[in-house]
């Protein structure tokens, strides 16, 4: 009884006046079941309605009364609709009822509206107590969670929601709903909005309360009232409130204590032989190997084909061994010291390896392809990236449900609670482009950071509040219960495939270790850590738990103690084999087939990237057409796609025509494309329309590029959420998947990339280093100084620059293929394109080459309409190349020797350059040269250029500021291709902490100035 007074009372802020407001709003989703199943009593008379209670029939009557009242409250006579509406108004007993006006006054409707009167009290208490059993009902379903027995060391709750003071003074009666101890035998009818009466309709209210503590107070908490949608709450309801659910077979149980075997003593194995080197064990909350084998079990069982995991450090080795079923040697050889690296790549610490495998479940029977997605100590930020690479999954095998391919998150508590990058990837699970058709997401929530109490790491309740934002059920469960776990597991499964959307299994654990098992968790949480010490294991209080049910033997346990041991052992002496770490088998991404062609290694050439006249007029005319009947667009865009028909009737492309040509022209090869980020489909600059509007039609919308060819590729561009990380992250996922697609991402400006910042540190940049894992992703980031301020104008180059791994103090050995060594060789790509057609051949080439490296595209804002800024079709068509620079080709390069000054560049300044030469009368003493790709560097054409113009100086001009930019990278890359007596001089703004100044006229003075520089001759005679 005191159990029943402390949970009433935790349970009290959801009231009885609250519930009978919440049933009096439109489709009440506690009444709405019921209301489908009455036939609405019209009209009824004084007479018809007192006629119960004088002859003492059931109250049953009373609620089907209240229900039809609550449809409609003309189905009840106005005496009924008088009580009903006093009594929700929280009316004192005794005076709900008003006497109704004479019906017709006749002497027998008059005596038995006076007999209503004195019945009045007791029809108001039945009514009142039905009231308050349906609001009990309703509080523990939506606040029984937080009286769970979650924690399994039991010294604190797992929310951080504060105790209700009345705890302790709880009042002898349940008065707060209007109940007392007297009710507590009374049978109360069952609301549809509960399964607790499995196939009863009534219970004792004892009973009732019992099954409600059993269903949501024991070791299992559930959070889903705040669900909209009445069919989800109703399949959740019966998930854990009808009687009997959560029974296992001695089958499963058996399996259940293998898994737990497995997972516990992989650890102690890895304890006793290293007991000195960093693992993050899973110590603690063993039970996560079994809770994601009852996943992966349940979702093969409902036909998914692949499954894509990401997960942070803790437990990443038990989870390769236990759920991948990667070769425990493999595992095991990590830890050797001596162990050597092989040629490719730096490699990574053991625990933030990927794995991939193909192979039988057992439980299904059935083949299974698991991939473990590689992730830095960045613990959230392979979340967008799983997402990714799960839909590109999805996308190429043509499961536009999810059904074949899903994915699994792992997460920590406290960056569960504490990453905005969770928050940002929640919010793509369901937009159309982004939506992977549900992930399970499992939070090993160890109730500590490193060192930080959960009080000092969020301020929601639970580390996973962030989830309900869209709607995802939340099942916390004890993880010291591995078949609670196991039960909230197969839900959390059927849920997926039923519904396909997120859904959180929160297992509430501890760390037994501290945060490595080489630190001191006592500094710092010593009374949690003594409670730690005394606890017994989780699977020995399962193995005891049943040995003493008869489910197995005390001898059979051991022995499958013993035999996985053994297992431990024998893979411990052949990892002593290993002596080279090939990186390649920890690919979490194999792309088979190509890098060979015919079984052997493709060759270093990459073939010419133009177009024939006729594929580059037909691209050109699908670009400035609508090619869809009865399409009404705006007049504005008339005139863009009347301009576009224009240029290419004069073999002409801008910037916008380049890029369509590039795309269509891969779409039409069978290559898929997907462009990406915000505001793309239009483009920020309004240059680039791929997406047409009708203007008289809601959401009829034309993409042009799709009507290319009868057999091509799809094109996929979307707009994003206004998100960088997440969706930058995503789309790295997204390339991962195949080598055979153009996968784009670009940046509403370049400035914004700064908020994936990790993505592109922790992934794009060192990724092939790291993991052996080549990426072909583009980035779009739209740069140049035009006087629009700091946010608004660097993309910072010199951050993608000072992260290029080629030396700038060597100058390479030239050959043939040189330029394709070059870019074999390096991390990733950048370039700062001038003009449409190298922007073209760039993108093109990014599929040409036999081989995928990240590219980095400094594109521009106005140059996109600069009337200079157009190419001729004869810089596209067959024989044509991208160009890694493009040499002066004036006057000044008809007579190098009398040249004066060469002038280096990239990008927009060229044009500007070119302007302020044309006004100075300088064609031919100052050459301009752009360097259109930064990186890898041309050292070879530039040396060229710098042995043409042997008598000139060497300037390198930049609009950015002289500490940002290029100038850091390329001027000690000049200086190792020329005669190291040769200076090479700056011309640009001066150093500044901010991108860009504010104020336009200042930005007019500092072009300005730098300009007079760069074309100053006398300007650095004698100094340097």
């Amino acid at each position: 009884m005191h159990r029943l007074r402390t949970t009433v009372s935790r349970l009290r802020p959801i009231t009885a006046a609250q519930t009978v407001q919440s049933l009096s709003q439109p489709r009440p989703a506690m009444a709405e079941g019921a209301l489908r199943t009455l036939q609405p009593t019209r009209h009824l008379n004084a007479s018809v309605a007192a006629e119960p209670f004088l002859n003492g029939t059931s109250s049953n009557y009373v609620e089907e009364m209240y229900f039809a009242w609550l449809e409609n409250p003309r189905n009840v006579h106005k005496s009924w609709d008088i009580f009903f509406r006093n009594a929700n108004a929280g009316a004192p007993p005794g005076t709900a009822y008003q006497s109704p006006p004479p019906l017709g006054g006749t002497a027998q409707g008059l005596a038995h509206a006076q007999a209503l009167v004195g019945a009045q009290p007791n029809v108001e208490k039945l009514v009142e107590d039905h009231l308050a059993v349906q609001s009990l009902i309703r509080a523990y379903q939506i606040r029984g969670h937080h009286m769970a027995q979650l924690d399994p060391l039991g010294i604190m709750a797992a929310d951080l929601e504060p105790t209700p003071s009345d705890i302790i003074t709880s009042h002898d009666k349940l008065g707060f709903y209007g109940l007392d101890e007297s009710d507590l035998d009374k049978v109360f009818r069952l609301p549809t909005t509960t399964f607790i009466g499995g196939n009863e309709s009534a219970l004792p209210l004892r009973e009732i309360i019992r099954r409600l503590e059993m269903a949501y107070c024991q070791h299992i908490g559930v959070e889903f009232m705040f669900i909209n949608d009445l069919e989800q709450c109703q399949w959740i309801r019966q998930k854990f409130e009808r009687p009997g659910v959560m029974q296992f077979s001695l089958e499963e149980k058996r399996t259940l204590l293998a898994r737990m075997v497995r997972s516990t003593r992989f650890e102690e194995f890895l304890q006793r032989k290293w007991s000195s080197e960093k693992r993050f064990g899973l110590e603690g909350c063993e039970s996560l190997i079994p809770a994601l084998k009852t996943i992966i079990d349940k979702s093969s069982e409902s036909g998914v084909e692949s499954v894509i995991m990401g997960m942070p450090h803790r437990g990443r080795l038990n989870v390769l061994a236990n759920v991948i079923r990667k070769e425990l040697e493999q595992i095991f050889c990590q830890f050797d010291s001596k162990l050597e690296a092989a040629d490719e790549g730096s490699g990574d610490v053991k625990y933030h390896l990927g794995m991939y495998h193909r192979r039988i479940n057992r439980v299904t029977d059935r083949n299974i392809t698991l991939s473990l997605m590689a992730n830095p100590s960045h613990l959230e930020a392979v979340d967008p990236v799983v997402q990714g690479k799960t839909k590109a999954e999805q996308f190429y095998c043509g499961d536009t449900e999810g059904k074949r391919v899903m994915s699994i998150l792992l997460h920590g508590d406290a960056a569960f609670a504490g990453q905005g990058i969770v928050y940002e990837t929640f919010h793509l699970s369901d937009l159309p482009s982004y939506t992977t058709h549900g992930t399970i997401h499992v939070v090993v929530n160890n109730q500590i950071g490193f060192t930080t109490d959960p009080r000092m790491a969020r301020s929601s309740p639970y580390p996973t509040d962030v989830a309900r934002v869209v709607n995802a059920p939340i099942f916390h469960v004890n993880a010291d219960d591995p078949e609670a776990v196991m039960y909230v597991c197969n839900v959390a499964a059927e849920w997926r495939n039923t519904f396909h959307k997120d859904v959180v299994v929160d297992l509430v654990c501890y760390r037994r270790n501290g945060h490595n098992e080489m630190d001191e968790p006592m500094f710092t949480q010593p009374l949690m850590y003594k409670q730690i010490k005394k606890q017994k294991g989780v699977l020995q209080i399962y193995a005891e738990k049943l040995i003493a049910e008869g489910a197995v033997t005390r001898q059979e346990y051991e022995e499958e103690v013993s035999k996985y041991d053994k297992i431990c052992e024998e893979a411990y002496t052949r990892s002593k084999d290993e002596k080279i770490l090939h990186i390649k088998h920890w690919l979490d991404s194999p792309w088979p087939g190509f890098f060979t062609l015919d079984g052997q290694p493709k060759s270093m050439s990459c073939p010419s990237t133009g177009l024939s006249e006729e594929d580059l007029s037909h691209i050109g005319n699908i670009a400035s057409s609508v090619p869809m009947e009865d399409f009404t667009i705006h007049g504005g865009l008339s005139r863009i796609l009347k301009s576009r028909a224009t240029m290419v009737s004069q073999r002409l492309c801008d910037w916008a025509l380049a890029e369509y040509m590039a795309f269509g022209s891969l779409l039409k090869e069978g290559i898929h494309v997907r462009l990406s980020g915000q505001d793309v489909e239009r483009g920020t600059f309004s240059h680039r329309h791929h997406v047409l509007h009708d203007q008289n039609v809601d959401k009829r919308i034309c993409i042009p590029m799709n009507h290319i060819s009868p057999d091509q590729a799809p094109y996929t561009v979307c707009n994003s959420s206004l998100s960088e990380y997440g969706v930058l992250g995503f789309e790295l996922g997204f390339a991962m998947a195949s080598p055979n697609a153009l996968v784009l991402w670009e940046a509403q400006f370049g400035d914004f990339h700064n908020t994936a910042q990790c993505i592109i540190d922790q992934f794009i940049s060192p990724g092939q280093a790291k993991w052996v894992r080549q990426n072909g992703i583009v980035l779009l980031l739209p740069h140049g100084m035009e006087g629009m301020g700091p946010e608004h104008s660097s993309a910072r180059p010199e951050r993608f620059l000072q992260m290029c791994n080629d030396d700038p103090d060597v100058f390479p050995k030239v050959s043939e293929d040189f330029a394709m060594c070059q870019l074999y060789d390096c991390n990733w790509i950048v370039v700062n394109c001038s003009t449409p057609a190298n922007y073209f051949h760039v993108l093109r080439r990014q599929i040409l080459q036999p081989f995928r490296k990240p590219l980095i595209v400094f594109t521009p804002k106005s140059l996109l309409r600069h009337p200079e800024a157009k190419s001729s079709f004869d810089d596209m068509l067959p024989g044509t190349h991208f160009k890694r620079i493009i040499p002066d080709d004036g006057p000044a390069s008809a007579s190098p020797e009398k040249v004066k000054r060469v002038i280096f560049c990239t990008g927009k300044v060229y044009y500007e350059l070119t302007r302020e030469r044309k006004n100075r009368g300088m064609e031919d003493a100052v050459a301009i040269v752009r360097i259109e790709q930064l990186s890898p560097f041309p050292f070879d054409l530039v040396k060229v250029e710098t042995d043409r113009y042997a008598n000139a100086d060497l300037v390198w001009c930049q609009e950015e500021h002289k500490n940002q930019g290029y100038y850091d990278y390329i001027k000690p890359r000049i200086r190792t291709t020329i005669d190291r007596g040769r200076p090479v001089w700056y011309a640009g703004r001066e150093p500044a902490a901010a991108p860009a100044t504010g104020n336009k006229q200042t930005h007019l003075m500092e072009l300005q100035r730098f300009l007079d520089t760069a074309f100053n001759l006398g300007a650095f005679s004698g100094k340097q």
